[in-house]
């Protein structure tokens, strides 16, 4: 095995827009050369049922028809992904060795107390994948973590720090790292980049109940370039209502669902004053986990498609004393930055190298993660 190898990192988040692939080229370590990539949305009926698969979940309902079905076909799209990766790119399959493989998330219920097992859970077969490619695949990066006792996420951070460590020019260390996407993270990136001082875990929502509220109110996706937001006033009394929520008193590390903060304090909003609530309540979860890091950083880079949002840009520029830059003004490509992630993890499971640490998800030692699945021979 040579020292750098070439992955394909596969990330479908909890937005359920659809599939993020990425080509990277990396030892596993520090060297970090970003490859071709494209997205590839979920069809309307994929949609349909991996929301029934993740209501059925939540629901208790583990052999549900509608979670066999929207398995497979979550499957599929991956391996129609792939192929379309290839395609554009002209990199020949038998120059890829391996495939990082997500899967959908559908059900993140990490432990709450010592002793009592977690459980996450992520649609998507690895055998198929590596069948259907006829390349390596490693999947079910979490399972593992969450085993030991974990919170099974995030676990960007590790990337985080390559990512960081590889910069020409870094804003004055420590870094942090923050991710929008369905729900919102921090990675604390320390002075020296070392693996074992990183500190992560999620923050609150993201964009998630913006898109939720949006969606209910209007019928579209998401608050298109924050317009709805940026119309509204923050309704200060729901504001401080939501920011009671017991999750955000509890020490990292700590982990969550998508779906563990709710819209009922902004019910009776109009519709621009729900969402720039809700905005400002997402940048005042990041702005509070503060208190947690080691150290305040000396400068935020935000990727994920929250900072895409000038409003969600804006309310944590308000609430942050650090500089804030968009993940694209450090380099990085921000659309892409989860899917080149598992594109990492994968290389350093082949590697046998830890992929979550105690400060990152609560494992009691560094762990690695993930299963692997030979391609035909």
């Amino acid at each position: 095995m040579s020292d750098k190898m070439t992955a394909i990192g596969l990330m479908s988040g909890t937005s359920l827009d659809g599939i993020d692939a990425a080509v990277l080229v990396t030892d596993g370590a520090d060297f970090v050369e970003a490859g071709p990539a494209l997205h590839v949305p979920y069809s309307r009926d994929l949609k349909i049922w991996v929301r029934r698969a993740i209501k059925a979940a939540l629901e208790g309902r583990d052999g549900a028809e509608e979670i066999g079905k929207a398995a497979g076909e979550v499957t599929y799209a991956h391996v129609s992904a792939v192929e379309r990766l290839l395609e554009k790119s002209g990199l020949n399959r038998k120059n890829i060795d391996v495939i990082g493989f997500h899967g959908q998330t559908i059900l993140h219920r990490p432990s709450k107390e010592a002793g009592v097992a977690g459980r996450t859970w992520q649609l998507g077969n690895g055998r198929t994948l590596a069948e259907e490619t006829r390349i390596d695949v490693v999947n079910d990066f979490r399972s593992n973590d969450v085993a030991a006792g974990g919170e099974g996420a995030p676990f960007a951070p590790i990337y985080h720090r390559a990512l960081v460590a590889a910069m020409k020019e870094r804003p004055q260390c420590p870094v942090g790292v923050i991710n929008l996407g369905g729900v919102s993270n921090v990675t604390y990136v320390p002075e020296g980049c070392h693996a074992l001082d990183l500190v992560a875990f999620d923050c609150g929502p993201g964009n998630g109940l913006v898109d939720e509220w949006v969606e209910m109110k209007t019928g579209e996706h998401m608050d298109e370039d924050g317009a709805l937001a940026l119309a509204g006033k923050v309704n200060e009394e729901a504001l401080r209502m939501m920011l009671l929520n017991p999750y955000l008193r509890r020490y990292p590390p700590k982990s969550l669902d998508r779906y563990d903060f709710k819209l009922d304090q902004v019910k009776r909003l109009s519709v621009e004053d729900g969402a720039a609530t809700l905005t400002a309540f997402t940048a005042a979860c990041i702005a509070q986990s503060e208190k947690f890091l080691p150290d305040l950083p000396g400068g935020y880079i935000v990727c994920g498609g929250g900072r895409h949002n000038p409003a969600m840009m804006q309310a944590l520029r308000e609430r942050l004393e650090a500089k804030v830059i968009a993940a694209e003004e450090a380099g990085w490509r921000g659309d892409d930055l989860e899917a080149e992630c598992f594109a990492y993890l994968a290389v350093r499971n082949m590697k046998k190298l830890p992929i979550s640490y105690p400060k990152t998800t609560r494992v009691p030692s560094p762990m690695r993660g993930g299963v692997s699945h030979r391609k035909p021979v």
